[in-house]
Order: C-alpha cells, then sequence, then structure tokens
C-alpha cells in the first residue's frame, strides 16, 4: 500500500498578481491594415456615390425636391417599378422553390443542364433578354401570337414589365434556397412521416420552417435586382407614360434633358423606398431565424 504525498501550499506574496495572458482571437493578421482598406474601398465604390446622390436633388431646395417626387408622372413610375418588382419577387418565390426542390432531390437525363440553365438570366446582357422577350411576346411573336387571339396583350403592357423582371429575378430565389435545402437531413422528412405526419404536414411544418430564412434572402435579391432593371425592360414594357414607364427609365429620360436634379431626386426616392423595404424584409427575416432557433432547441 502506498502512502500519498503531503500536498504542500506555497504562499502567495502579499500583493502579487498573476501576469494577464493575452488571448490571439484573429485567424487573419493584420486587423489594422484590413479595416483600413475595407473601410476606404466601401467609401469610394459605395458611400461617396450616394452621398452625392443625397446632395444633388437640393440644387432647387426641399419645395423642388417634393415637386419632383410628388409629380403624377414619377409616382405612376415609382408605383410601376415597386409594385411589379414585389409581384414578379412573389411569383419567383414560388416557381424558386419548386425548381431548387426538383434539382435537389431528384435525378434525371439533363439535370445539370437544367441547373446550367438557372443562371442564364446572369449571364446573359440584359439588351438581349429584353430583345428576345419581346420578339416572343410580341402580337406576333410565338407566345404573344397565342395569347392574342385570348384578349391578352403582354409585350408594350405593364405585364411586359412583369415578365421581365420574373425572368431575370427568378436565379436569386433559387440559388438562395437550393444550398440549404441540399444540406436538409431527408432523415428528418422520414421521421415526421414515421410518426404520422401527412406529407403537407411534413412539408409546412417541418420543412418550410427551415426554408424560410432562405426564402426570405432570395425574395430580397429578387426584389432588390427587379427594382432596378432596365435593359430587359425597355423592349417589352413599351415605355408609355403613366402606363408601362418604369422609374429608371424616367431617370434616363431626365438625364437627357438635363434635369440633373430632377434625376437625382427620383434616384433618390427609389433609394429611400428601397431602403425602408430592405430593412422590413431584414427584420422579418431574423424573426424567422429566431423562430426556427427555439423551434429546434438552438439546432439550425
Amino acid at each position: 500500500m502506498t502512502s500519498k504525498a503531503p500536498t504542500v501550499h506555497t504562499p502567495v506574496p502579499e500583493g502579487f498578481k498573476p501576469p494577464k495572458t493575452t488571448l490571439h482571437t484573429r485567424v487573419l493578421p493584420g486587423f489594422k491594415p484590413s479595416l483600413i482598406f475595407t473601410v476606404t474601398y466601401l467609401s469610394l465604390i459605395v458611400l461617396i456615390p450616394l452621398a452625392a446622390l443625397i446632395a444633388r436633388p437640393w440644387e432647387h431646395g426641399w419645395s423642388g425636391f417634393v415637386t419632383t417626387v410628388t409629380d403624377t408622372r414619377v409616382v405612376d413610375a415609382l408605383r410601376l417599378s415597386f409594385g411589379m418588382a414585389a409581384l414578379a419577387a412573389v411569383l419567383n418565390l414560388f416557381v424558386g422553390l419548386l425548381i431548387a426542390w426538383v434539382l435537389t432531390r431528384y435525378r434525371f437525363p439533363g439535370t445539370k443542364i437544367l441547373d446550367a440553365l438557372v443562371d442564364l438570366p446572369f449571364a446573359l446582357p440584359t439588351a438581349v433578354a429584353g430583345v428576345a422577350l419581346s420578339s416572343l411576346y410580341a402580337p406576333a411573336g410565338w407566345i404573344g401570337g397565342l395569347l392574342t387571339p385570348l384578349g391578352i396583350k403582354v409585350a408594350y403592357t405593364p405585364w411586359g414589365v412583369f415578365v421581365a423582371l420574373v425572368f431575370v429575378g427568378l436565379p436569386f430565389v433559387v440559388r438562395s434556397v437550393q444550398p440549404v435545402l441540399a444540406e436538409f437531413d431527408a432523415e428528418i422528412e422520414e421521421a415526421a412521416l414515421t410518426l404520422g405526419a401527412s406529407p403537407y404536414q411534413t412539408a409546412v411544418r417541418v420543412i418550410l420552417p427551415a426554408l424560410a430564412p432562405a426564402l426570405v434572402t432570395g425574395f430580397s435579391l429578387a426584389f432588390a435586382r427587379a427594382v432596378g432593371e432596365y435593359g430587359s425592360v425597355i423592349f417589352i414594357a413599351g415605355n408609355l407614360p403613366y402606363v408601362s414607364e418604369i422609374s429608371p427609365l424616367l431617370i434616363v429620360i431626365k438625364l437627357q434633358e438635363y434635369d440633373y436634379a430632377g434625376a437625382a431626386s427620383v434616384a433618390l426616392a427609389m433609394l429611400l423606398l428601397s431602403f425602408i423595404v430592405l430593412i422590413v424584409i431584414n427584420v422579418f427575416q431574423v424573426w424567422l431565424s429566431r423562430r426556427h432557433l427555439i423551434q429546434t432547441g438552438g439546432r439550425a
């Protein structure tokens, strides 16, 4: 039987302070140069141009800004741009989820080709997309020729704007949802079905809550792209004032008329409206993320 060695307590001198240990939490060195570069780059590319945009409309004073943005033509253009952008983003929300589901959960001949076609609106020049869409949906086009006898006119109407914005916004929803859906564990769906949940209940109560933040992200990206879209819209919209004239086109028209303050006023109105909408969307996305974490017990 071995005896334990006696424990020796070393007295601590009065006033002794242990040395402070520095915990290095930075993964990359050079924090200060990186921060300076980031702030400088963002200032040159984002902050300074936005500051110039905010300062330009006040050449004619507050009354001039209010008169410009409350003009009936400007209001109609803003309503068309934001309204059709929201409708196109909502449609892309459902269609994009369906396409992402098919590309993620099923394997069939041509899957990779279909997956590559989703990115086509990214690579295709907007002017080319506008010419192609106007050719298809014109009264003499392949699709327009079928719709005209039914009394449906798409090209050179506000619905032409809607079609163009759906085209350019679809990839944003698909690419936002697809990675999340690919990482979603299929065993969770099987467990829900095993516990007696119907396919509808599994989709609504299990799958959709996990995909909700990604869906909101895709919606916000598609909406932001659609609001400022110009090239693909002007060819199919017809650009009729008070009918199918979008706000980016109105800005170009004012620039051509050398009304720089008026163009900046319309641009500032678009910026403020977009900022408000994106703040609301981001707050809603944070709420969805926290709600999902609470429901899953902290598991992402």
